[in-house]
């Protein structure tokens, strides 16, 4: 979501007639998109406001922003009063601090030219049309779109609903009209996100859940060129079967659901208010791959959750060996201010404990996606090329999977029929086979 937020600020700016510079050490305007999800998070942008204050006071022209979940949807009083040196404070998703405070600095010539400008292209575009900063337009493969902003279920663990908002679904035509207008500078896979992306339009009375969605962007996906839509994060507790069928009977909908388990002793599960039990999940997760053939499965796990015991630990460990997901994003618990688990239990777990237990899940997952990603040896998968690195093609499966091949020519953003030749627990390697014809024409083939 900060990705996606961050290029609707740089759009926005270049509107103004600003320009990405090549570093930051070179760029009149510095914005700190922040987030909180963690406190190694917090402190990294605390960190970097840091330096940028010290730059600040040798270079005072410089302008400072930050943004993001730090500063949250309510006054951020205390970031004013600790960090004195940020011109423009902005709530997540929200660029328009920035571009009023940019637009009070301007004469009154250069307010009416920009007016003027900004009214034409204004009137060329529909709600929710996005132009790309200048420096990704044709070579972003891949683009988050944002379908519900802010979250209404707060886990006692989570900042994000205090510091993002109650939910908020976009309109479907604000969804399809962004998602045609990254198709027409040259993207090929969308991402529609949302905090529990699965409750898409709960807010709407009467209006199209997420399903309904997907078949809309699908369509539209079909005229104007997108090759794959993703969506993600989802939440056990509204993975539906309807969800599901319609992601099985899409082809431009990859076979790849993010949907977090979080611990795996209902114990802790109760007490992180998550709203389903380890045994619910587990039929869950037969569900999913009864309904979508060859899917992938990602998850989200907390160690060391305020009364986590080691026996209770143990029972995330043997759920994460026991389902074999195709990935697993790990985190050591820190407390966030304002949240229930803060103000209502106790650290208690030790840091030394925390990270001995992520490093059993850790190697516990990476043997899992080892045994996993070696079926794919020897096959041949369809794989969209996203950008060269060292030398190599960068690609993705259908299930999200990370391939590299070598290639002569320019195959960023195509679609690719590779043959797997390594498998490994992170990535895989390629080869292009020897050019045949294929049925479909969306797929290149190339010796």
């Amino acid at each position: 979501m900060n990705v996606a937020d961050s290029q609707l600020l740089a759009s926005e700016l270049e509107k103004l007639g600003h320009r990405a510079a090549p570093n930051a050490d070179a760029a009149d305007i510095m914005v700190v998109n922040t987030c909180v999800v963690r406190q190694s998070a917090e402190d990294k942008g605390l960190s970097r406001l840091g330096l940028l204050g010290k730059l600040k006071k040798s270079q005072p022209d410089k302008i400072i922003g930050v943004m993001g979940c730090m500063v949250g949807v309510r006054d951020p009083l205390w970031m004013r009063q600790r960090l004195p040196y940020v011109d423009v404070f902005m709530s997540p998703s929200d660029p328009a601090p920035m571009v009023d405070f940019l637009k009070e600095r301007l004469d009154e010539a250069e307010a009416r030219q920009l007016e003027a400008d900004g009214r034409q292209q204004r009137d060329a575009l529909q709600d929710g049309e996005l132009i790309l900063p200048l420096h990704e337009r044709g070579s972003t493969v891949s683009a988050h779109v944002p379908v519900v902003y802010g979250c209404s279920h707060a886990c006692t663990f989570c900042i994000i609903p205090f510091r993002r908002g109650v939910e908020r679904s976009r309109r479907v035509g604000e969804i399809v009209a962004h998602v045609r207008s990254l198709a027409q500078q040259g993207v090929k896979e969308v991402t529609l996100l949302g905090q529990i992306v699965d409750r898409y339009g709960k807010d709407i009375p009467d209006g199209p859940d997420l399903a309904d969605l997907l078949r809309i962007v699908h369509a539209a996906a079909e005229t104007a060129g997108i090759e794959r839509i993703r969506f993600l994060t989802s939440h056990p507790n509204w993975m539906t079967e309807k969800l599901l069928k319609t992601v099985a009977e899409l082809p431009r909908v990859m076979p790849h659901i993010e949907v977090p388990i979080q611990a795996g002793d209902d114990t802790v599960l109760a007490r992180m208010r998550r709203g389903y039990n380890a045994d619910q999940y587990r039929r869950l997760v037969h569900t999913i791959r009864q309904i979508v053939p060859n899917v992938a499965i990602h998850t989200d796990i907390i160690v060391g959750f305020p009364g986590e015991t080691r026996a209770q630990f143990m029972k995330t460990y043997k759920i994460l060996e026991e389902l074999k997901l195709d990935k697993a994003h790990l985190a050591r618990y820190s407390p966030r201010p304002q949240t229930v688990s803060d103000r209502r239990m106790q650290d208690d777990v030790p840091d030394e404990e925390k990270r001995e237990r992520l490093k059993m899940l850790e190697e516990v997952q990476a043997r899992v996606v080892a045994e996993t990603n070696a079926r794919y040896l020897g096959k041949r998968v369809e794989v969209l090329v996203e950008a060269q690195q060292k030398g190599r093609w960068r690609a993705r499966t259908p299930q999200n999977k990370l391939v590299f091949f070598r290639a002569d020519g320019d195959w960023r953003g195509k679609l690719a029929e590779v043959e797997i030749t390594w498998t490994g627990p992170w990535s895989m390697q390629a080869r292009l086979p020897r050019q045949e014809r294929q049925a479909d024409p969306r797929l290149i083939v190339a010796s």
